[in-house]
C-alpha cells in the first residue's frame, strides 16, 4: 500500500494518495481520474547525514504542512 503524489490535470491540485491494489486514485477536489503521478520528495540517511532529493520541497498534498508531503503523519 504504497503513498503516491499526483496532480490532477483537471483542477491543478497536487496530492497525495494511498494506492491499494489495483484501485485507481481520484483527485480529493474534483474527483478527476485525469492524473499525472509524480516524484515524492523524501530524504534519506547516508553515514550520519540527511540527504534530500533534488526535488524542491512542496506543501503536503493532505493537510498543506509546509514542511513537506507525509510531514503530517510524523506527528
Amino acid at each position: 500500500m504504497p503513498i503516491y503524489e499526483y496532480d490532477c490535470s483537471d483542477c491543478g491540485r497536487h496530492f497525495e494518495a494511498l494506492v491499494f491494489g489495483e484501485r485507481q486514485p481520484e483527485c480529493p477536489s474534483c474527483s478527476g481520474k485525469n492524473l499525472t503521478q509524480t516524484l515524492s520528495v523524501f530524504a534519506v540517511s547516508s553515514g550520519g547525514k540527511t540527504v534530500a532529493t533534488s526535488q524542491p520541497l512542496r506543501p503536503c498534498g493532505t493537510c498543506g504542512d509546509p514542511r513537506g508531503p507525509g510531514a503530517c503523519s510524523m506527528n
